[in-house]
């Protein structure tokens, strides 16, 4: 297994909302064509500041660019939370350091929250593993997630409102396409969580597995899917995620348009060679 830490680098730019204060790790580990990418800030729940932020794009940027992984899991350590969200005070420090037509402009064009909540998707599936708090920003960062796993202590909810603000790296918007649009809003609105066993009845995860198994399982699935051909795996995600975007004649066109070079490709020559009468 290969192991090291992210962290921020020294020359970011000066508009960047990814350079302030000392580096705080994301550990990055590889098994197979599988990478691990772990919060690791558990005294603070997992709580997302600018040097996390800073070093999980670094970490799904790693994960993008690097042909051998196919497959990502992102989880938390320690027992307490997958995320509890932004660190309001380090995050609101560094808002209240641009105008907010800069702001605007920084979301714009860079990484969201997390990483993958805007403008930069790593064209690879990915698996959420959620143990704790996973509330604000981890909510989001999960909800950009392919996958889903909790453990049954697991909470999720998006408590902006009571801030004052509002989920802005994707909340009001994603959470309102994986569970029911009531749902959503009653969430949203009241700031209230809900439990990993409403999480699964409404579809927010796909499944719930004792907090022992929770990391193995959403490991195995990741092989799974890292032992499948690695252009149709990425294809099928593609008319997917475009497809939900588009009607469905558009998406049915789609459909066709992604798989039709398929059809002939070498992995499909390789999958009908191992079943062919010999």
């Amino acid at each position: 297994m290969r192991k090291n830490a992210l962290s921020p680098g020294a020359n970011d730019s000066k508009k960047s909302l990814g350079a302030l204060g000392p580096a705080m790790p994301v550990k990055f580990d590889v098994e197979g064509k599988v990478a691990r990418i772990t919060i690791d800030r558990p005294e603070a729940l997992n709580a997302i500041d600018p040097e996390v932020h800073r070093a999980l794009v670094d970490a799904w940027q790693k994960f993008r660019d690097d042909p051998e992984l196919h497959v990502a899991v992102v989880t938390g350590a320690g027992e307490r939370a997958f995320s509890a969200g932004v660190d309001i005070k380090r995050m609101g420090e560094l808002y209240g350091s641009h105008p907010p037509q800069m702001r605007r402009e920084i979301w714009n064009r860079e990484p969201g929250i997390g990483g993958i909540t805007r403008n930069l998707d790593p064209g690879k599936p990915t698996i959420a593993a959620i143990r704790g708090h996973c509330l604000g920003g981890g909510l989001e960062l999960a909800l950009a997630c392919d996958i889903r796993y909790a453990s049954p202590e697991a909470t999720f909810g998006l408590p902006e409102v009571k801030w004052g603000i509002i989920p802005g790296q994707g909340g009001t918007q994603r959470l309102a396409r994986a569970v029911p649009k009531n749902v959503a809003l009653e969430m949203i609105l009241t700031a209230r969580p809900i439990g990993a066993q409403r999480a699964f009845e409404l579809g927010l995860v796909n499944r719930v597995f004792p907090a022992n198994e929770l990391l193995p399982a959403a490991m195995l699935a990741a092989k799974e899917i890292a032992e499948q051909p690695p252009k149709a795996v990425r294809t099928a995600r593609e008319a997917v995620l475009r497809g939900l975007e588009l009607p469905l004649a558009e998406g049915l066109r789609l459909e066709q348009d992604l798989a039709d070079p398929l059809r002939d490709s070498e992995e499909n020559r390789a999958a009908r060679a191992r079943f062919s009468p010999k």
